[in-house]
């Protein structure tokens, strides 16, 4: 592991804290001013793109609203080439009351030690 994939193991760490935090300035801070923000749920093949720093922030607090007490567990990370990998399990409760637990990954792309591109998958469960 080189020393850029540990700072860049770091700033995951810390960008997984904000958001589990529901800490905006925070969750901002660790990314760049024209960061790209590809949510899993939407119209296109890519989910919903969310780009520039205002645009990530609202949809960040969005899912925050959403999910007053969402939380995203780590399950591991893997950093290379100037991306990390964090694979996590998400649980919430929905302003309806409906639960989820899902597991999901981001890719995470850094330029100049901040993140440019959080890319987000997850599970989708379906109802039996």
């Amino acid at each position: 592991m080189t020393p850029t994939d540990k700072k860049h193991l770091a700033v995951a760490g810390a960008f997984t804290s904000a958001f589990n935090r529901h800490d905006l300035d925070a969750v901002m801070a660790c990314m760049t001013e024209d960061c790209t923000f590809m949510s899993p749920a939407g119209t296109d093949r890519d989910g919903a793109r969310h780009i520039g720093a205002a645009a990530v922030r609202r949809a960040i607090a969005a899912v925050f609203s959403a999910y007053p007490d969402a939380h995203w567990s780590p399950i591991r990370e893997l950093a290379a080439d100037n991306s990390v990998v964090t694979e996590w399990t998400f649980s919430g409760t929905a302003r309806d009351g409906s639960r989820t637990e899902v597991n999901g990954c981001d890719i995470l792309t850094f330029v100049n030690g901040k993140i440019a591109v959080k890319n987000a998958f997850r599970k989708q469960r379906l109802t039996s």
